[in-house]
């Protein structure tokens, strides 16, 4: 990742164009979503989505396939680094996505981000730029708090092992904004990690292990996944949820042995899996797992990634190519990371949006239809670990 730049803004122009943005947002919510006004280019409105056993359905209960890509900075900048809304442009018309995946930082929303002086003003409005800009254009988009601060606002801004007390804060202010939204999912929190399946589920004082380099290990009181759920339900937003297990949302163990998050309120929740090639499983360990949890609930791919090339635990299988005919063969949901030209595994090499040979390439290959399929090498004795 880039280091933060600060931004420095001319006030008169910004609460200009903030009032501009939040008129236009405000103007174009009561067409949709009040008025039952028609999305521009499409013949219907947006359905909304919900959970029916294990499968995905829209407002017409026809089942609904999620394919599209994260689109990052949002958690590591506070203005999307210039690109942001035409990333998901190309996202839409060029990769032809039905979903974008956005990370949040829950201090910016704030404006706590040690760049932000405006009270989170600007960032609000561009998050609800992006959201319409995807409704609009007849796309889902996951919200998605994928940074916290272990309860000290403007500090330790990263990916931490759980949410925490200013997650709540976050939710409680955040969920009423696009409660109902039928464009919109919430992705509750974005890879736990390092913590019992009791503390995911309830909480609890743990010792924090983060993400980045030098940065300092903190003792914090801990918020379980349920409560971040309760939370969002408790100001009336019905949307459905996403939630990751631990081992940064790849195990799924603890959920299937009982640890299911209870939504009798709610549109449902769907359980994330990130797939990497760093989890000491064979592709077809992973696809074992998968197919377990498939048959209990339903599940999103809401990262994957990696490089065309030998799989670490087979060498003589290609990872990449393996996973994406398992995602095809399956119909699994997926939002693949990341539509960024640093934040790796990269699918573009470049602002001009050019996809990377070993990675983007053979997924807007599997968007567009003409992956060529792939057979893998025959593997014995791999049952899900």
């Amino acid at each position: 990742m880039t280091s933060f730049k600060s931004i420095i803004y001319d006030s008169t122009m910004v609460m200009k164009q903030i009032f501009l943005s939040v008129a236009a947002t405000l103007i174009a919510v009561t067409l949709i979503f009040t008025t039952g006004c028609q999305l521009p280019g499409t013949t219907e409105q947006l359905p909304a989505l919900k959970v029916a056993g294990t499968r995905i359905l829209n407002s017409q209960n026809q089942p609904v396939r999620l394919h599209g890509v994260d689109v990052a900075s949002m958690e590591f900048t506070s203005n999307g680094e210039g690109h942001i809304l035409q990333t998901v442009n190309v996202a839409i018309r060029d990769w032809h996505v039905n979903i974008i995946r956005l990370p949040l930082t829950q201090d910016r929303w704030f404006g706590k981000a040690p760049e932000q002086k405006d009270g989170g003003n600007a960032y609000r409005t561009l998050v609800n730029q992006i959201v319409m800009e995807c409704a609009t254009q007849h796309c889902y988009i996951i919200l998605d708090l994928h940074w916290s601060d272990c309860n000290e606002w403007g500090t330790n801004i990263g990916q931490h092992s759980m949410p925490d007390l200013n997650s709540i804060a976050f939710w409680k202010d955040f969920a009423p904004v696009y409660a109902n939204n039928p464009a919109v999912l919430f992705d509750l929190y974005n890879e736990p990690h390092d913590v019992s399946w009791d503390v995911w589920l309830n909480g609890g004082q743990i010792t924090d292990k983060p993400n980045r380099w030098g940065m300092v290990a903190k003792n914090y009181q801990c918020v379980g996944m349920q409560t971040v759920l309760d939370t969002v339900r408790a100001t009336g937003a019905k949307n459905v949820v996403i939630a990751g297990g631990l081992d940064w949302a790849y195990d799924f163990s603890g959920i299937l042995d009982g640890r299911q998050l209870s939504d009798p309120n709610g549109n449902g929740v769907i359980y994330a899996n990130h797939c990497y090639d760093n989890k000491h499983d064979s592709v077809n360990d992973w696809i074992a797992k998968m197919e377990q949890a498939t048959a209990k609930f339903p599940v999103i791919i809401s990262e994957f990634g990696g490089n065309f090339g030998p799989s670490k635990m087979m060498p003589d299988d290609n990872w990449l190519l393996h996973v994406l005919q398992a995602i095809e063969d399956h119909q699994w949901s997926y939002t693949a990371w990341d539509l960024h030209p640093r934040a790796g595994p990269r699918l573009i090499s470049d602002w001009n949006y050019t996809p990377t040979p070993r990675f983007g390439v053979f997924v807007k290959q599997m968007m567009d239809g003409t992956l060529p399929a792939y057979t893998p090498p025959v593997e014995t004795n791999s049952p899900a670990k």
